[in-house]
């Protein structure tokens, strides 16, 4: 066995570790990074990893996924790259599929089953509105900013159709380019040097899913296309995918109703690994009709859907990355996208929170859980566990 290939085992066997350990979210995910792939194993500098991590969250798509991919593409090339996000990606996916049948299962079976997500259901809408603070905290900078959240907001509650999504994303983007030169100079801007492939592998593939789903109407088909079409167009990271998919899996093609998809949201906040990993939930329900096979290609279907297209970008613009930041208004675009998104962010939490009874238990547990987020050290699983914990026992003794 050469030493290349020892590395890459252990390099796989290291993402293989992160996936069933990476609780927390992204700070602590990126802390793990930090102390494993840089201190550690020396795989790359600190300075590349806090690069790549700035790229990822400036393209759409899993932005876990995209830097665990981008580092593997650093050391090994695309074949390792998708050796690591087929590693990163499997025991979330495995979970997230097992969650819906075991959920689809209860239900069909026995009457009030559900009863064990009374509370984590408004728990998963406090984690929402912790993860829109935190995002807003982050992105909104401006006055122009807000206000182009306020209206993303606005759009978001009276137009939740998800084809109004990318055209404010777009809007936000260019409404915020025009400002470019309040952008510092960089060195010298240079003619890009652009290897093509990648984007018209991901373009393709959009276009033939849209068209195989159109002439077919084969739902695997329908289902693989409207996951890579919000893959493509997710801005922000897993909580900005919540009202995206909610939209139009919930509102509009209603393959699972508002109860379904909050536990499913509140477990996947529960489980280490990727946040889009609930992509994987939603296509097994929507394919429950199929039976046993069906929850699993509908998870595979949810899975790939989500997760190829920010690969393939990523793999896209990683190599001429270094010359693209150099232009200011790509760099001035990010802020009127980023503020898009996180208007998107308190629309959901709104349109999660409509179906909810508005009694004063559900909104005790969900500004609860918002407050043991931001003012605790207690890790979402262990959040998450307990609420799970407190609904079996409240079931059990008071029906």
């Amino acid at each position: 066995m050469s030493v290349r290939t020892v590395r890459y085992y252990v390099f796989l066997k290291d993402i293989l570790t992160l996936s069933i350990t990476a609780f927390g979210g992204p700070q602590a995910f990126l802390a793990m990074l930090l102390e494993r792939m840089v201190k550690k194993r020396g795989y790359i500098k600190e300075e590349e990893l806090w690069e790549l991590n700035a790229l990822c969250n400036m393209l759409p798509g899993p932005s876990s996924t995209q830097l665990v991919s981008a580092i593997g593409f650093r050391v090994g090339g695309p074949n390792l790259a998708y050796l690591a996000l087929f590693v990163w990606i499997l025991p979330a996916t495995t979970l997230m599929v097992s969650a819906a049948f075991l959920i689809d299962f209860l239900q069909e079976n026995t009457p009030g089953a559900l009863n064990f997500a009374r509370f984590i259901q408004p728990m998963a809408i406090g984690f929402i509105i912790f993860a829109a603070q935190k995002t807003i905290s982050k992105m909104v900078k401006t006055t122009e900013a807000m206000i182009l959240m306020l209206i993303s907001a606005f759009v978001s509650f009276f137009y939740s159709s998800p084809y109004v999504f990318p055209i404010m994303l777009i809007l936000g983007g260019l409404s915020t380019s025009i400002k470019y030169k309040n952008q510092p100079k960089a060195e010298e801007e240079k003619p890009l040097k652009i290897k093509w492939s990648n984007f018209y592998l991901w373009i393709g593939v959009l276009i033939a899913a849209a068209l195989s789903g159109a002439i077919t109407k084969y739902q695997p088909v329908l289902l693989f296309e409207n996951f890579y079409r919000n893959g493509s167009l997710i801005f922000g990271g897993g909580q900005v995918l919540v009202p995206y998919l909610y939209t139009e899996f919930v509102d509009f093609k209603h393959f699972l109703n508002s109860e379904e998809f909050l536990t499913g949201y509140a477990i996947s906040q529960g489980i280490p690994g990727p946040t889009f990993s609930i992509a994987s939930y939603i296509g097994a329900l929507s394919m429950r009709e199929f039976g046993m096979s069906g929850f699993i290609i509908g998870g595979m279907i949810g899975a790939a859907g989500i997760f190829l297209p920010g690969i393939f970008l990523i793999f896209f613009v990683i190599r001429f990355w270094d010359q693209l930041k150099l232009y200011r208004p790509v760099r001035a675009a990010l802020e009127g996208i980023n503020a898009v998104s996180c208007g998107m962010l308190i629309a959901a939490a709104y349109l999660l929170f409509e179906p909810l009874e508005a009694n004063g238990l559900n909104i005790f547990f969900i500004l609860g859980t918002y407050a043991l987020l931001q003012f605790s050290k207690i890790s979402s699983p262990i959040i998450i566990s307990g609420g799970i914990v407190l609904g079996i026992l409240v079931g059990h003794f008071f029906g």
